[in-house]
Protein backbone atom coordinates (compact mmCIF):
# COMPACT_ATOMS: atom_id res chain seq x y z
CA UNK A 1 0.00 0.00 0.00
CA UNK A 2 3.03 1.80 0.67
CA UNK A 3 5.36 3.28 -1.74
CA UNK A 4 8.03 2.92 0.13
CA UNK A 5 7.24 -0.92 0.21
CA UNK A 6 9.56 -1.72 -3.25
CA UNK A 7 11.46 -4.23 -3.46
CA UNK A 8 14.34 -2.33 -3.76
CA UNK A 9 13.78 -0.84 -0.47
CA UNK A 10 13.17 -4.01 1.23
CA UNK A 11 16.36 -5.26 -0.32
CA UNK A 12 18.27 -2.36 1.14
CA UNK A 13 16.44 -3.05 4.78
CA UNK A 14 17.72 -7.12 4.73
CA UNK A 15 21.19 -5.84 3.84
CA UNK A 16 20.85 -3.60 6.88
CA UNK A 17 19.60 -5.79 9.29
CA UNK A 18 21.94 -8.56 8.48
CA UNK A 19 24.53 -6.62 10.15
CA UNK A 20 23.14 -6.74 13.64
CA UNK A 21 23.95 -5.11 16.97
CA UNK A 22 24.75 -6.37 20.34
CA UNK A 23 26.18 -9.96 20.86
CA UNK A 24 22.87 -11.09 18.50
CA UNK A 25 21.65 -10.45 15.45
CA UNK A 26 18.46 -9.50 16.50
CA UNK A 27 17.06 -9.81 13.12
CA UNK A 28 13.98 -11.19 14.33
CA UNK A 29 12.77 -8.56 16.12
CA UNK A 30 12.52 -6.51 12.82
CA UNK A 31 10.72 -8.83 10.01
CA UNK A 32 10.67 -6.95 7.09
CA UNK A 33 9.78 -9.74 3.97
CA UNK A 34 6.81 -11.38 2.76
CA UNK A 35 3.75 -9.97 0.96
CA UNK A 36 1.04 -7.99 3.38
CA UNK A 37 -2.38 -7.90 3.61
CA UNK A 38 -2.52 -4.63 2.19
CA UNK A 39 -4.96 -2.47 0.37
CA UNK A 40 -3.40 -0.60 -2.49
CA UNK A 41 -2.72 2.99 -2.22
CA UNK A 42 -5.72 3.96 -4.62
CA UNK A 43 -9.03 5.94 -4.26
CA UNK A 44 -11.39 3.26 -2.85
CA UNK A 45 -13.07 3.66 0.40
CA UNK A 46 -12.10 1.17 2.89
CA UNK A 47 -13.97 0.64 6.52
CA UNK A 48 -13.07 -1.38 9.83
CA UNK A 49 -16.20 -2.72 11.95
CA UNK A 50 -17.72 -0.33 14.55
CA UNK A 51 -16.82 2.69 12.63
CA UNK A 52 -18.73 4.65 10.45
CA UNK A 53 -15.63 6.54 8.67
CA UNK A 54 -14.21 5.64 5.74
CA UNK A 55 -11.07 6.26 4.06
CA UNK A 56 -9.60 5.92 0.81
CA UNK A 57 -5.78 4.06 0.06
CA UNK A 58 -4.37 7.07 -0.27
CA UNK A 59 -5.58 8.47 2.99
CA UNK A 60 -4.52 5.02 4.68
CA UNK A 61 -0.94 5.30 3.48
CA UNK A 62 -0.41 9.17 3.89
CA UNK A 63 2.27 9.25 6.83
CA UNK A 64 1.34 12.97 7.39
CA UNK A 65 -2.18 12.64 8.24
CA UNK A 66 -3.35 10.52 11.07
CA UNK A 67 -5.97 7.72 10.31
CA UNK A 68 -8.91 7.98 13.10
CA UNK A 69 -11.55 5.50 13.06
CA UNK A 70 -13.33 6.58 15.97
CA UNK A 71 -12.39 10.20 17.19
CA UNK A 72 -15.65 10.16 20.23
CA UNK A 73 -13.30 7.29 22.01
CA UNK A 74 -10.40 10.21 22.38
CA UNK A 75 -10.04 13.67 23.53
CA UNK A 76 -8.99 15.89 20.52
CA UNK A 77 -5.94 15.91 18.52
CA UNK A 78 -3.42 18.39 18.75
CA UNK A 79 -1.77 19.64 15.17
CA UNK A 80 0.82 17.73 15.79
CA UNK A 81 -0.60 14.84 16.53
CA UNK A 82 -3.03 14.88 13.76
CA UNK A 83 -1.56 15.97 10.91
CA UNK A 84 2.61 16.25 10.23
CA UNK A 85 4.71 19.17 8.10
CA UNK A 86 7.35 18.68 5.78
CA UNK A 87 9.72 16.34 7.42
CA UNK A 88 7.90 15.72 10.18
CA UNK A 89 5.17 12.71 10.34
CA UNK A 90 2.10 13.42 11.99
CA UNK A 91 2.54 11.50 15.98
CA UNK A 92 -0.86 9.51 15.63
CA UNK A 93 -0.27 8.09 12.58
CA UNK A 94 1.76 5.91 14.05
CA UNK A 95 1.56 5.58 17.70
CA UNK A 96 -2.28 5.78 17.09
CA UNK A 97 -5.09 8.54 17.91
CA UNK A 98 -4.88 6.65 21.37
CA UNK A 99 -1.80 6.27 22.08
CA UNK A 100 -1.39 2.88 22.35
CA UNK A 101 0.72 2.17 19.14
CA UNK A 102 1.41 -1.22 17.48
CA UNK A 103 3.82 -4.15 17.54
CA UNK A 104 6.41 -1.66 15.59
CA UNK A 105 6.33 1.08 17.58
CA UNK A 106 5.88 2.10 20.79
CA UNK A 107 2.81 2.55 22.93
CA UNK A 108 2.88 6.49 24.30
CA UNK A 109 -0.77 6.29 26.19
CA UNK A 110 -0.39 6.99 29.22
CA UNK A 111 3.73 7.96 29.66
CA UNK A 112 4.78 11.11 31.37
CA UNK A 113 5.31 13.79 29.30
CA UNK A 114 8.98 14.80 30.42
CA UNK A 115 10.09 11.36 29.62
CA UNK A 116 8.18 11.40 26.45
CA UNK A 117 10.01 14.37 25.18
CA UNK A 118 13.36 13.36 26.50
CA UNK A 119 12.83 10.51 24.18
CA UNK A 120 12.40 12.74 20.95
CA UNK A 121 15.91 14.60 22.18
CA UNK A 122 17.27 11.58 21.94
CA UNK A 123 15.89 10.00 18.89
CA UNK A 124 16.98 13.96 17.11
CA UNK A 125 20.37 13.71 18.76
CA UNK A 126 21.30 10.75 17.86
CA UNK A 127 21.69 8.98 21.39
CA UNK A 128 18.44 6.58 20.27
CA UNK A 129 18.51 4.22 17.83
CA UNK A 130 17.36 0.98 16.51
CA UNK A 131 19.45 -1.88 17.96
CA UNK A 132 19.57 -3.33 13.88
CA UNK A 133 20.76 -0.83 11.58
CA UNK A 134 18.46 1.14 9.40
CA UNK A 135 15.13 -0.03 10.54
CA UNK A 136 12.87 1.96 8.69
CA UNK A 137 9.84 2.20 11.56
CA UNK A 138 12.56 3.78 13.91
CA UNK A 139 14.16 5.84 10.82
CA UNK A 140 10.58 7.67 10.58
CA UNK A 141 10.84 8.49 14.28
CA UNK A 142 14.33 10.05 14.11
CA UNK A 143 13.54 11.96 11.20
CA UNK A 144 10.33 13.40 13.03
CA UNK A 145 12.10 14.02 15.55
CA UNK A 146 14.29 16.13 13.84
CA UNK A 147 11.53 18.13 11.91
CA UNK A 148 9.34 18.91 14.94
CA UNK A 149 9.37 22.41 16.96
CA UNK A 150 9.86 22.34 20.27
CA UNK A 151 6.27 23.38 21.05
CA UNK A 152 4.93 20.79 18.87
CA UNK A 153 6.79 18.02 21.06
CA UNK A 154 5.25 19.55 24.51
CA UNK A 155 1.52 19.23 22.62
CA UNK A 156 1.74 15.92 21.75
CA UNK A 157 3.73 14.32 24.64
CA UNK A 158 0.65 16.67 27.01
CA UNK A 159 -1.81 14.77 25.27
CA UNK A 160 -0.08 11.33 24.82
CA UNK A 161 0.45 11.63 28.61
CA UNK A 162 -3.04 12.11 29.49
CA UNK A 163 -4.48 9.48 28.13
CA UNK A 164 -4.80 5.74 29.12
CA UNK A 165 -3.07 2.89 28.13
CA UNK A 166 -4.85 -0.40 27.72
CA UNK A 167 -3.26 -3.40 26.51
CA UNK A 168 -4.15 -5.34 23.63
CA UNK A 169 -1.80 -8.47 23.67
CA UNK A 170 -2.36 -12.00 24.61
CA UNK A 171 0.66 -13.91 25.15
CA UNK A 172 0.65 -17.90 24.41
CA UNK A 173 3.41 -20.19 25.09
CA UNK A 174 4.47 -22.81 22.69
CA UNK A 175 6.92 -24.13 21.03
CA UNK A 176 6.13 -23.75 17.47
CA UNK A 177 3.40 -21.57 15.37
CA UNK A 178 2.98 -20.94 12.20
CA UNK A 179 3.91 -17.23 10.69
CA UNK A 180 5.79 -15.43 8.38
CA UNK A 181 7.50 -11.86 8.09
CA UNK A 182 4.95 -9.24 6.53
CA UNK A 183 7.32 -6.35 5.81
CA UNK A 184 7.65 -4.87 9.63
CA UNK A 185 5.47 -7.52 11.42
CA UNK A 186 5.03 -11.23 11.97
CA UNK A 187 1.36 -12.21 10.27
CA UNK A 188 -0.38 -15.88 11.12
CA UNK A 189 0.48 -18.39 8.24
CA UNK A 190 -0.99 -21.95 9.71
CA UNK A 191 0.70 -24.34 7.17
CA UNK A 192 3.84 -22.49 7.61
CA UNK A 193 4.32 -23.75 11.20
CA UNK A 194 7.93 -23.64 12.61
CA UNK A 195 9.69 -23.55 16.01
CA UNK A 196 9.52 -20.02 18.40
CA UNK A 197 12.98 -20.63 19.89
CA UNK A 198 14.47 -17.42 21.65
CA UNK A 199 12.14 -15.58 20.14
CA UNK A 200 9.05 -13.55 20.42
CA UNK A 201 6.46 -13.60 17.67
CA UNK A 202 3.79 -11.29 18.14
CA UNK A 203 0.89 -10.63 15.21
CA UNK A 204 -2.50 -9.16 14.78
CA UNK A 205 -5.62 -11.13 14.90
CA UNK A 206 -6.69 -9.67 11.82
CA UNK A 207 -3.82 -8.58 9.37
CA UNK A 208 -6.28 -6.75 7.01
CA UNK A 209 -7.85 -4.76 9.54
CA UNK A 210 -4.22 -3.98 11.02
CA UNK A 211 -3.04 -2.55 7.95
CA UNK A 212 -6.22 -0.06 7.76
CA UNK A 213 -4.84 0.99 11.22
CA UNK A 214 -7.60 0.06 13.45
CA UNK A 215 -7.29 0.90 16.69
CA UNK A 216 -8.87 -2.24 18.29
CA UNK A 217 -6.86 -4.36 16.79
CA UNK A 218 -5.86 -7.34 18.69
CA UNK A 219 -2.21 -9.36 19.03
CA UNK A 220 -1.15 -12.71 20.04
CA UNK A 221 2.11 -12.89 21.06
CA UNK A 222 4.17 -16.31 20.70
CA UNK A 223 6.37 -17.27 23.41
CA UNK A 224 8.94 -20.01 24.12
CA UNK A 225 7.39 -22.13 26.48
CA UNK A 226 8.10 -21.71 30.75
CA UNK A 227 8.69 -17.43 29.19
CA UNK A 228 6.31 -16.44 31.33
CA UNK A 229 7.60 -18.29 34.68
CA UNK A 230 10.82 -17.51 33.76
CA UNK A 231 10.28 -14.16 33.11
CA UNK A 232 8.32 -13.20 37.03
CA UNK A 233 11.54 -14.86 38.08
CA UNK A 234 13.92 -12.96 36.89
CA UNK A 235 11.52 -9.34 37.27
CA UNK A 236 10.92 -10.50 41.13
CA UNK A 237 14.37 -11.52 42.02
CA UNK A 238 16.30 -9.53 39.61
CA UNK A 239 18.14 -12.42 38.13
CA UNK A 240 21.35 -12.07 36.57
CA UNK A 241 21.20 -8.26 36.96
CA UNK A 242 20.48 -8.58 40.44
CA UNK A 243 17.76 -5.50 40.68
CA UNK A 244 14.64 -6.30 40.50
CA UNK A 245 12.28 -4.54 37.74
CA UNK A 246 9.79 -2.96 40.03
CA UNK A 247 12.58 -1.29 42.08
CA UNK A 248 12.49 1.75 38.92
CA UNK A 249 9.28 0.13 37.36
CA UNK A 250 6.80 0.25 40.15
CA UNK A 251 4.66 -2.57 41.70
CA UNK A 252 3.10 -4.65 39.18
CA UNK A 253 5.37 -3.34 36.08
CA UNK A 254 3.02 -0.26 36.39
CA UNK A 255 5.22 2.14 36.48
CA UNK A 256 7.73 4.25 39.15
CA UNK A 257 10.77 6.70 38.88
CA UNK A 258 10.80 4.60 35.18
CA UNK A 259 7.98 3.68 32.52
CA UNK A 260 5.17 1.30 33.01
CA UNK A 261 5.99 -2.06 30.87
CA UNK A 262 2.89 -3.74 32.25
CA UNK A 263 1.10 -5.28 29.27
CA UNK A 264 2.87 -3.44 26.78
CA UNK A 265 4.11 -5.10 23.53
CA UNK A 266 6.67 -7.28 24.51
CA UNK A 267 8.56 -7.21 21.10
CA UNK A 268 8.64 -3.68 21.76
CA UNK A 269 10.29 -3.82 25.28
CA UNK A 270 13.01 -7.27 23.93
CA UNK A 271 13.66 -4.35 21.39
CA UNK A 272 14.44 -1.65 24.45
CA UNK A 273 17.26 -4.56 25.94
CA UNK A 274 18.50 -5.10 23.31
CA UNK A 275 19.06 -1.54 22.70
CA UNK A 276 20.24 -0.67 25.69
CA UNK A 277 22.68 -3.82 25.81
CA UNK A 278 24.13 -3.09 22.24
CA UNK A 279 24.49 0.79 23.18
CA UNK A 280 21.90 1.99 20.73
CA UNK A 281 20.10 3.42 23.96
CA UNK A 282 22.92 5.87 25.38
CA UNK A 283 23.32 8.80 27.30
CA UNK A 284 23.48 9.70 31.00
CA UNK A 285 20.00 8.53 31.82
CA UNK A 286 20.48 5.18 30.50
CA UNK A 287 22.74 3.84 32.53
CA UNK A 288 20.70 2.08 34.82
CA UNK A 289 19.35 -0.26 32.32
CA UNK A 290 22.21 -0.70 30.65
CA UNK A 291 23.75 -1.98 33.88
CA UNK A 292 20.85 -4.47 34.01
CA UNK A 293 20.90 -5.38 30.48
CA UNK A 294 24.62 -6.47 30.46
CA UNK A 295 23.89 -9.07 32.59
CA UNK A 296 20.92 -10.63 30.45
CA UNK A 297 20.75 -13.16 27.61
CA UNK A 298 18.19 -12.67 25.05
CA UNK A 299 16.07 -15.70 26.35
CA UNK A 300 16.40 -13.75 29.83
CA UNK A 301 15.18 -10.50 27.55
CA UNK A 302 12.58 -12.80 25.66
CA UNK A 303 11.28 -14.05 29.15
CA UNK A 304 11.21 -10.95 31.17
CA UNK A 305 9.14 -9.30 28.27
CA UNK A 306 6.67 -12.30 28.02
CA UNK A 307 6.28 -11.69 32.15
CA UNK A 308 5.62 -7.94 31.68
CA UNK A 309 2.76 -8.59 28.89
CA UNK A 310 0.94 -10.22 30.95
CA UNK A 311 0.63 -8.19 33.63
CA UNK A 312 -2.64 -5.67 33.71
CA UNK A 313 -1.53 -2.14 33.07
Amino acid sequence: MRKWVMAGLIAAFASAAASGGGYSDWTWLFPFAGSASRDVADGAAYRVPGSARSFTGIELSDLKHTVDWFPAEHPRMPASVAAGHDGANACGYCHLPDGNGRPENSALAGLPADYIKRQVAAFADGSRRAVVADAFPVKFMTQTAKAVTPGEVDQAAAYFSKLRYTSHVRVVETAEAGFRASHFIYVLAPGARQPIGDRIIEVPVDPVGFERRDPHMRYVAFVPPGSIAAGRTIAISGGPAGQPCAICHGEGLRGGIAPALAGRSPTMLVRQLAAFQSGARSGPETAPMQAVAAHLEEPDMVAVAAYAATLRP
